[in-house]
């Protein structure tokens, strides 16, 4: 497996992934990831500012997700908790993976990979949110061993369960 960050030519394979999330989230009623996000711009934008990252197995692009080292506005304020940590930190967004590639663990090797370029940049928390009503993701974070640590609420004021995880 290969963990790389995304190029342009990378796009339309992201979106198809994104694609799939958003049907699984609208089938299951979960209001994430629709009315148009994210979309080609937001996942332009992340390989442009270098937030993007793809996972390949066997040469095809199976995982996708942002990584940003730049700190979260909307992780300023938290509710009905708090951080576990005031360290700096990693955020890991738009995570997905291909629905042909799903339950075999690449998620957690993300995660991992991500880890990994934390602990070389000597960064030792890495933050994450995700909707009240996601519960494999809620799960797979918590299996990567996340703690839950309050409410943080996005800047259309969507509400996020947030977690954080020190390394």
């Amino acid at each position: 497996m290969e963990f790389r960050k995304a190029e342009e030519r990378d796009i339309n394979k992201i979106m198809n992934i994104i694609k799939q999330a958003q049907a699984y989230f609208k089938e299951k009623g979960i209001d994430q990831w629709q009315n148009n996000y994210p979309n080609p711009e937001v996942i332009r934008e992340d390989i442009k500012r270098g937030y993007g990252y793809v996972l390949l197995k066997e040469g095809e692009i199976v995982g996708t997700v942002a990584v940003s080292f730049d700190g979260e506005k909307t992780y300023d304020t938290i509710y009905e908790g708090s951080w576990i940590s005031n360290f700096d930190y990693g955020v890991i967004h738009r995570l997905a993976i291909d629905n042909k590639s799903k339950g075999q663990g690449l998620a957690s090797e993300i995660i991992k990979e991500i880890e990994k370029m934390c602990l070389s940049r000597k960064i030792h928390s890495i933050r994450i949110d995700t909707h009240e009503d996601n519960k494999p993701m809620q799960r797979l974070i918590e299996k990567n061993g996340f703690k839950y640590c309050g409410i943080i609420y996005l800047n259309d004021k969507s509400k996020r369960l947030a977690f954080e995880k020190l390394i």
